[in-house]
């Protein structure tokens, strides 16, 4: 598949995470470009990055294949609006901004081939996981080049049903706050066993690396790992125990329905 050409309306973190992952991957500078309403930013990116960049929004969407909405829900209906004339029929339109439903894109551009997708932050190390999902107006070439997009800040799942971005943004799109709450839990609980800070905090965040990764490079699930290094009776079994007694899991389970019915709310009012 040939290099498509991508426009940025936007030209923040995100955008440039993207940017700065496609760069890495070998696209060139010339089949990129990005607008943004800051003089500053669009020359931070155009010199990190090599790519044109433009104040106007519509100017700088010409001749690009695919049109990537990097910008803050509460102005997106705005720059919609805006960008609707100008938007052609082969252009798929990707769209990173949590909270904006297809059906509200599609009310403020037009029927359109739309892709809603919702990175997280780690994105910003390329080490992101996003999930994707396509209206009906979206050909196959054109989901390859979202998930070519996607993939170059980490890995792209595609969803079955929309509805499925609001359990992605509670799993993941809100998850590594879950984890830097452990971390801070972990720390000061580590500092109160009489471990200077620095020391606890050190060997918090790398177990919780060190953890991440075999996870993810095991061929068994997250239960059996955990199976496997705690023994009977020992220090490990205590902790969970004491973890469990409390309804852990529950407790989980109810702090990511709280989140995915906060996206659901959000997308609502966000879209009117």
């Amino acid at each position: 598949m040939t290099t498509p050409r991508i426009a940025f309306i936007g030209a923040g973190n995100m955008a440039a995470s993207l940017i700065g992952g496609l760069r890495a991957q070998g696209t060139d500078a010339s089949a990129i470009r990005a607008s943004d309403r800051g003089a500053e930013q669009r020359n931070k990116i155009s010199a990190e990055h090599g790519i044109e960049t433009f104040a106007s929004n519509a100017e700088a969407i010409q001749g690009a294949d695919v049109i990537v909405l990097s910008i803050k829900p509460q102005v997106m209906k705005e720059v919609c609006l805006d960008l609707a004339a100008h938007i052609g029929e082969q252009q798929l339109v990707v769209s990173i901004a949590a909270g904006i439903s297809c059906a509200s894109l599609e009310n403020w551009l037009g029927p359109r081939a739309i892709v809603r997708c919702m990175p997280n932050t780690p994105a910003l190390l390329r080490q992101g996981v996003s999930g994707l999902y396509s209206n009906a107006q979206v050909s196959p070439a054109q989901r390859q080049q979202a998930e070519q997009l996607l993939s170059a800040v980490g890995l792209a799942l595609w969803l079955d049903q929309e509805a499925q971005i609001d359990a992605v943004t509670a799993v993941s799109g809100s998850g590594p706050a879950y984890f830097f709450l452990l971390i801070e839990a972990m720390t000061a609980a580590g500092e109160k066993l009489g471990l200077p800070r620095e020391t606890a905090a050190q060997l918090t965040l790398h177990t919780a690396l060190g953890a991440a990764r075999m996870a993810v490079a095991s061929d068994v699930d997250a239960s059996e790992l955990r199976r496997r290094v705690t023994s009977p009776a020992g220090t490990t079994e205590a902790a969970i125990k004491t973890f469990q007694a409390d309804g852990f899991e529950a407790l989980v389970e109810k702090a990511l329905n709280a989140a995915a019915h906060r996206s659901a709310e959000l997308a609502e009012q966000l879209g009117q």
